[in-house]
C-alpha cells in the first residue's frame, strides 16, 4: 500500500510537469541563452581563464544548480501549498499512510521537475561550450541532493506558508540572494574578505562549489566538506518535514 501510495504521488507530480512543459521546462532555455551570451561570450571573453578553465565552462555548473534550486524548491511549495488551499490533502491525512509517505511524494515530484530542469539547461550550455565531466556520479549525486534539500525547503515553506505570495517573497527575497552570492557567477575568493566570510554561512556556495568539482574537477571548498554538509541539510529538512506532518502543521486547521 505504501508503494501504491508514494507511486501515485509521483506519477501525479510528473503528469503536472510533463503536461505544462512550456511552463515548467521550457523557460530555463531562453534564460541560459541569455546568461552565456552576456556573461559566458561578451564578459567571458574580457576575463578570459578563471582557475584555469574558460569562464564560460567555469559558468555552467553555476548556471545548473541556479536552475535546479529554485525550480524544485517551487514545484514543492506550489504543489503541497496547492493541496492544503484547495483541500485535497485530507485525502493523505485520513490514509492510513506515515507521514514520510506525503513528504517524500511531493518532495519526489520538485527533485524530478528541478533535475529535468538542470538537464535542458546543460543541454543548452553545450550549444556553447565543449563541457567534459570529472565525474559523472559526483555530478549527478550532487544534483541529487541539491533538489532533495531545495524540495524539502519548498515543502516545510509551504507548511507555514498562508498564499502563494509567501512562497514566492521567499524565493525572491532569500533563496535568489543566496544564489547569486554562492559563487554561481565568479570565485568566492573574489569577493571582500567579510563576504569571503558570509559565504561559508551560505548553503548555495557549498552547492555550487560541489557541483563544480564533479564538472570541473575544482572547488573553492573541499569537496568532501561541502557534500556532508548538503547531505545533512538534507536529513535534517527531512526529519522535520515528517515531524511537521505528524503534529499536523498545515494540515489541520
Amino acid at each position: 500500500m505504501h508503494w501504491i501510495a508514494l507511486k501515485t504521488l509521483v506519477l501525479r507530480e510528473c503528469t503536472v510537469i510533463l503536461r505544462f512543459w512550456s511552463v515548467t521546462l521550457a523557460p530555463p532555455i531562453i534564460t541560459t541563452i541569455l546568461y552565456f551570451t552576456i556573461f559566458g561570450e561578451i564578459i567571458g571573453g574580457r576575463i578570459g581563464s578563471v582557475e584555469g578553465v574558460d569562464y564560460i565552462q567555469y559558468l555552467a555548473p553555476g548556471l545548473v544548480v541556479l536552475w535546479v534550486i529554485p525550480y524544485a524548491y517551487g514545484h514543492t511549495a506550489a504543489g503541497f501549498l496547492g493541496a492544503r488551499h484547495f483541500r485535497y490533502v485530507e485525502e493523505l491525512v485520513v490514509a492510513p499512510l506515515p507521514g514520510w509517505i506525503g513528504v517524500l511524494g511531493y518532495v519526489l515530484g520538485g527533485m524530478i521537475r528541478g533535475i529535468l530542469v538542470g538537464m535542458v539547461a546543460l543541454a543548452t550550455a553545450m550549444l556553447f561550450t565543449h563541457i567534459k565531466v570529472h565525474s559523472v556520479f559526483t555530478s549527478v549525486a550532487v544534483v541529487c541532493v541539491a533538489a532533495l534539500v531545495s524540495a524539502l525547503s519548498g515543502f516545510i515553506t509551504a507548511l507555514f506558508a498562508s498564499s502563494f505570495d509567501q512562497v514566492t517573497t521567499i524565493q525572491t527575497l532569500i533563496l535568489t540572494p543566496l544564489m547569486y552570492v554562492g559563487g554561481v557567477f565568479n570565485p568566492v575568493a573574489t569577493l571582500p574578505n567579510w563576504a569571503q566570510g558570509l559565504s561559508l554561512l551560505n548553503p548555495m556556495f557549498y552547492t555550487v562549489s560541489a557541483l563544480r568539482y564533479g564538472f570541473l574537477g575544482i572547488s573553492d571548498v573541499n569537496f568532501a566538506m561541502a557534500f556532508f554538509t548538503m547531505c545533512a541539510s538534507g536529513l535534517t529538512l527531512f526529519v522535520a518535514a515528517v515531524l511537521l506532518i505528524a503534529r499536523g502543521v498545515g494540515i489541520r486547521e
